[in-house]
């Protein structure tokens, strides 16, 4: 067996496919596309995640948690503008995921926190990582790191699908 089939094959065994895009991971009713983060300076230990989830199904669903071996533990985290300071708020309730809704984690809005990173996160490096559903169970996906001020990728169906 060659390379390129392995992983649709180790995929398909563990209940996940891919859909058209390389980077998304689908489990059910739930995509997830392109999840990156960002490089952190070197001695940084905390980092973000963030990726485009769309909820294909007709049930709403939840994002409540996220973990890595690479930061000793990971919240889920808002980021607003008030009075023009930006604060950020753990989302200790999770993120809701209505029916037909696709939800962007992404600079300057709800995202993922690495905290107590193992080791500063570098440039080309590929991050494992387990996202839970509260109906969809466990999704491992991998986060790319790209720049330091690398900006969010486009999305590959334009933002919709």
């Amino acid at each position: 067996m060659t390379h390129r089939f392995a992983l649709p094959l180790i995929m398909a065994c563990a209940g996940l496919s891919l859909p058209a895009a390389a980077q998304d991971v689908r489990k059910g009713d739930i995509t997830i596309s392109q999840p990156w983060s960002r490089a952190t300076a070197p001695r940084a230990t905390v980092g973000a995640g963030y990726a485009q989830i769309r909820n294909g199904g007709k049930t709403a669903d939840r994002l409540i948690s996220v973990s890595t071996p690479r930061a000793a533990r990971v919240e889920l985290h808002s980021m607003t503008t008030e009075n023009g300071i930006m604060r950020m708020r753990p989302l200790s309730g999770g993120i809701a995921l209505a029916p037909g809704a696709t939800i962007a984690l992404a600079p300057g809005g709800n995202h993922i926190m690495f905290m107590g990173l193992t080791a500063p996160l570098k440039q080309g490096e590929r991050v494992p990582a387990t996202l839970r559903f509260a109906k969809a169970g466990e999704v491992k996906v991998v986060f790319t790191v790209r720049a330091a001020g690398a900006a969010a990728p486009a999305h590959p169906h334009g933002g919709h699908r």
